[in-house]
């Protein structure tokens, strides 16, 4: 039996008690983090961005102004890839298939997914089933052109012009199943005009041919035809989104010209694989929110012919599901299809 003589041998013990404790703890608590190791806050590395386009398009533009202003918002470096081909899916296929980790993110041209969708039967990827959305980007809306040459200034013109010959007329598009070709077949559809398909590789290639006269009109995006319009080649009638762009606020929409039912607005969004963490989809959510509204990058993309729109997550689902239907209902009407 030990006997304490003094307070000071009480003290001497419970130090080296409380000693042998933090020993045991610290032991505890490395061999802990030994076999779970403690995860760095997201992002820790840098993050890619798929597109399904080529570099210097539109869409490659678009992305590229957003993911340098993410860089600066994460702290992190936000890269983009670009894999065109197969109508979007070999891009669309590579973002699905990647770890569902935030570090694989896909920049989608909705509107073109949507009819892709439509079109091509076997996708090994769909944006619905496989991706789940951050947030809406805004839309890259198109216009409705013709030749100068042609006797019409107003939509309701062009219309009554088509009719006065059903089947003599054509139309032009950036080819077969793009976005371009379903406006016109859409337009053909709401004011019961006849036309005649004239498919291009690309606007370069269409657009001035439609300058030529060989066809009376086409649907094409603002960069790409206001050189020719500049240069009075050809002329701008309408555009195609539900509102009025900012680029062109003194042009109506084809609603305002009488053309119910009609509008395409060429959406664009940020998507995740699908199984990324909810809390890296809501800050994701959140970064991109605060990039959309800069008024650098906005007026930049002005200037590109892009609206930068910030659209929640829960919102742009349903946009999603809505742009689908729509097209899908239009390549059924017009009988749409691709070898």
């Amino acid at each position: 039996m030990v006997f304490l003589h003094s307070s000071t041998d009480l003290s001497r013990i419970s130090k080296a008690k409380f000693c042998q404790l933090g020993v045991l703890l610290l032991g505890l608590c490395l061999g802990w983090a030994g076999h779970h190791p403690v995860r760095a806050a997201y992002p820790d590395k840098p993050i890619k961005v798929i597109i399904s386009f080529p570099p210097a398009g539109a869409t490659d533009v678009l992305a590229r102004a957003i993911s340098q202003k993410l860089s600066v918002v994460l702290g992190q470096q936000v890269v983009v890839e670009n894999r065109p081909g197969a109508g979007g899916a070999i891009g669309l296929v590579a973002a699905a298939k990647a770890p569902a980790d935030g570090y694989t993110l896909y920049i989608a041209g909705v509107t073109n997914q949507a009819i892709a969708a439509s079109i091509y039967k076997k996708q090994q990827a769909s944006l619905i089933d496989d991706f789940v959305p951050i947030a809406g980007l805004g839309n890259v809306p198109h216009i409705l052109v013709v030749p100068e040459t042609l006797p019409v200034s107003r939509v309701s013109e062009l219309v009554a012009y088509l009719k006065a010959n059903p089947g003599k007329y054509n139309f032009a598009s950036q080819g077969t199943g793009t976005l371009s070709h379903l406006e016109s077949e859409l337009f053909a559809i709401r004011t019961g005009v006849l036309l005649t398909h004239i498919p291009y590789k690309g606007s370069s290639q269409a657009l001035p041919e439609l300058a030529s006269g060989s066809s009376s009109m086409m649907f094409d995006s603002i960069p790409g035809s206001m050189a020719l319009v500049n240069g009075n080649k050809i002329k701008i009638l309408a555009v195609a989104s539900g509102k009025r762009v900012g680029l062109l606020p003194d042009m109506p929409t084809l609603k305002e010209s009488g053309i119910e039912d009609m509008q395409a607005d060429n959406l664009y969004g940020f998507f995740a694989p699908k199984g990324t963490p909810q809390a890296v989809v809501a800050q994701l959510e959140e970064a991109v929110r605060n990039v959309l509204i800069l008024p650098d990058l906005k007026a930049a993309m002005l200037a590109q012919g892009a609206e930068l729109i910030y659209t929640p997550a829960v919102d742009f689902s349903a946009d999603v599901l809505n742009e689908h239907a729509l097209w899908k209902d239009v390549v059924t009407t017009a009988n749409v299809t691709v070898e």
